[in-house]
């Protein structure tokens, strides 16, 4: 029988456990993105108490592109030396770390007016209502080019690997999109086509941080609406990541501050769960590829994920809001207290000084 505390493999990564730390954005950068002290201790607390892989919260790839305030950078060379004093911190504790990459285009509503935001189409982003530019070939030739330098920066400054974001309607996202990509060039139509950004975005980092760095990719199992990218696309998305050597998968989705909601419906075939929401769509897709596959989603009980780790080819689990409210939560069970999780997904976490948990704990 495996457990959540047997040590796994990711690419050619060895992780000491089954447990994520699945990404998080903190709030909690200077203006421009760089580390502060706060943030360093975030996650030096997190490794030091038996997460077996810890992804950041997203950077972004271009220094005008920020969605969100207090987001972490990797778009310029100045990162590298104050990450690697965070990938060392991270490693002394035995845990590995991964650079969650990403463009967030129209996903936002924050400082509009300050940037140009690059979208496939003229489709306003349906949560935010926010246009985006639609980008020439040589717009999206800077974010190939932008995404495949970030994953060196990373590399460089020793991080275990990237994850690159194709998920949550951020811009890869929109271009696997139906619903959002209404391009009629080589970049839209078919879902070949639909997929090309992000196998260039692959392809050329891969050039850039070889072949043996480890490259895992976040996708939405499915947009759970009507035109909207379909489980079906993201199963043949998955086979030919797989076949271009993506290193593993994570598979999420776009349902933030809805999934109380939303729990028990059944999309594309397949229920929203109660704990692993999207665990039914990583079922599948662990089964279909020969890569390791990351889900994550609404878990709180160590009984209840080992029962799917025994149940399916899932390798890796993802928490991340139980984890502000307890940031010791996998020493705890790991040490024989197998208490549920404290948090109550009251979504309270996001406040204007930071994310971290007003119920449990305080900034």
């Amino acid at each position: 029988m495996k457990t959540i505390f047997e040590t796994t493999e990711l690419g050619n990564l060895r992780i000491k456990n089954r447990l994520v730390r699945s990404a998080t954005w903190e709030n909690m950068t200077t203006p421009d993105g760089h580390m502060t002290e706060k943030l360093y201790a975030i996650y030096e607390e997190l490794a030091r108490n038996e997460v077996g892989l810890i992804i950041t919260g997203y950077a972004n790839v271009v220094a005008e592109e920020r969605p969100n305030p207090g987001m972490m950078g990797i778009y310029d060379d100045s990162f590298i030396d104050e990450y690697r004093k965070l990938t060392q911190i991270v490693h002394d504790h035995g845990a590995k770390i991964i650079l969650q990459i990403a463009y967030g285009g129209t996903k936002t509503t924050y400082q509009l007016d300050e940037r140009i935001i690059f979208a496939p189409s003229d489709v306003p982003e349906r949560s935010t209502g926010t246009y985006g530019k639609p980008m020439t070939h040589e717009d999206i030739n800077y974010i190939i080019r932008a995404f495949a330098a970030a994953g060196k920066r990373a590399k460089a400054a020793g991080f275990d690997g990237v994850e690159i974001h194709g998920a949550h309607t951020y811009l890869i996202n929109q271009f696997l999109s139906p619903y959002y990509n209404r391009r009629t060039d080589e970049y839209g139509g078919s879902l070949e086509n639909r997929m090309r950004f992000l196998v260039e975005i692959y392809n050329e980092m891969r050039k850039l941080a070889g072949k043996q760095y480890p490259i895992l990719v976040k996708l939405t199992a499915s947009e759970f609406f009507d035109g909207g990218l379909t489980f079906d696309d993201t199963r043949k998305i998955c086979a030919e990541l797989e076949k271009i050597e993506v290193d593993g998968l994570e598979i999420s989705g776009n349902i933030h501050g809805k999934a109380r909601s939303m729990v028990g419906q059944v999309f594309d075939e397949y229920e929203l769960k109660k704990q692993g929401y999207f665990s039914e769509y990583g079922k599948v897709i662990s089964r279909e590829v020969n890569i390791p596959v990351i889900t994550v989603g609404g878990f709180s009980s160590p009984s209840h994920i080992e029962a799917m780790l025994n149940e399916t080819d899932i390798e890796l689990f993802g928490l991340s809001r139980p984890l502000l409210a307890e940031p010791d939560l996998f020493n705890r069970w790991k040490m024989g207290n197998r208490k549920p999780v404290k948090c109550v997904r009251c979504s309270r976490c996001r406040t204007p000084e930071g994310n971290y948990c007003t119920v449990f704990r305080s900034s």
